[in-house]
């Protein structure tokens, strides 16, 4: 038993590794009722117990896994026709992952928190009391492109790259399984980048992997059970939880540049 617990505790407390596998169930929940939030939920209650280049390992597998899920829900097909709709904002996201993951130890966390929750608080809460945004058709690349510099820029650092897809989601009036599915597939692509990126930068070492994979599990079991939330919501009730989720995760971006 102590050998197990010594591959997959990277150093933690026994208590540790049964209170990230309790968040990563859920999160697991949160992110099949509601397509996202997985990686927030997780590195925000990490953090509160390991150190942060660990819990941005520890999320990586457990998010490779439900994303591969999310994603194929409806099928391969559904899934490339989404890719190839938002190639734009996908591509900008995964260089952008790549490029940002190198400076994990050397930009101040809080300043990216900062910078990333006050404007996505401000979106879910104006949502939230009826002032609707909408891209223009016309603009709608470069709203991809924009939106995917922002996530591919905090991706890399955080783990963190879902506000701003969904923003752009929101503002083009996506219908709930097309958000769900797209957001699959950019979490998805952006978690292999992010594996790759951060076995690179020495992050994702063999110790933070063994912690990793045992919070794949967990994960899945949360989301199985989330799913069965997700059917039963309509596109209005979607959207307003969805919304409230989103401003609940900025203020709390927002909490943690602050006071840490």
């Amino acid at each position: 038993m102590g050998d197990s617990m010594d591959l997959i505790s990277a150093g933690l407390a026994p208590w540790a590794v049964i209170l990230a596998m309790l968040v990563a169930l859920a999160a697991g929940a949160v992110k099949g009722a509601l397509g996202f939030a997985m990686p927030m939920i997780m590195i925000s209650a990490f953090s509160s117990f390991m150190p942060a280049p660990l819990a941005l390992a520890a999320l990586i597998l457990p998010t490779l896994v439900t994303n591969s899920w999310q994603a194929l829900r409806q099928g391969w097909r559904e899934a490339w026709s989404s890719t190839v709709k938002y190639w734009r904002m996908i591509g900008t996201i995964l260089v952008f992952i790549v490029v940002s993951a190198q400076f994990v130890t050397v930009i101040p966390q809080w300043v990216m928190l900062l910078l990333l929750g006050v404007p996505i608080t401000f979106f879910a809460v104006s949502q939230l009391l009826g002032h609707m945004l909408r891209f223009r058709i016309r603009n709608r690349g470069r709203a991809e492109v924009i939106a995917g510099v922002i996530g591919g820029l905090y991706g890399g650092i955080s783990g963190v790259w879902g506000p701003p897809v969904l923003v752009l989601l929101l503002s083009l009036g996506a219908q709930k399984l097309e958000m769900v599915r797209v957001q699959g597939v950019v979490f998805l692509l952006g978690a292999v980048v992010l594996l790759f990126a951060h076995l690179r930068s020495g992050v994702f070492d063999a110790a933070a992997a063994g912690l990793s994979a045992a919070l794949v599990l967990p994960a899945a079991l949360g989301m199985w059970l989330g799913y069965f939330i997700q059917d039963r919501l309509d596109g209005d009730q979607f959207r307003r939880w969805t919304l409230i989720l989103l401003a609940l995760t900025g203020l709390n971006l927002v909490r943690r540049a602050l006071i840490g």
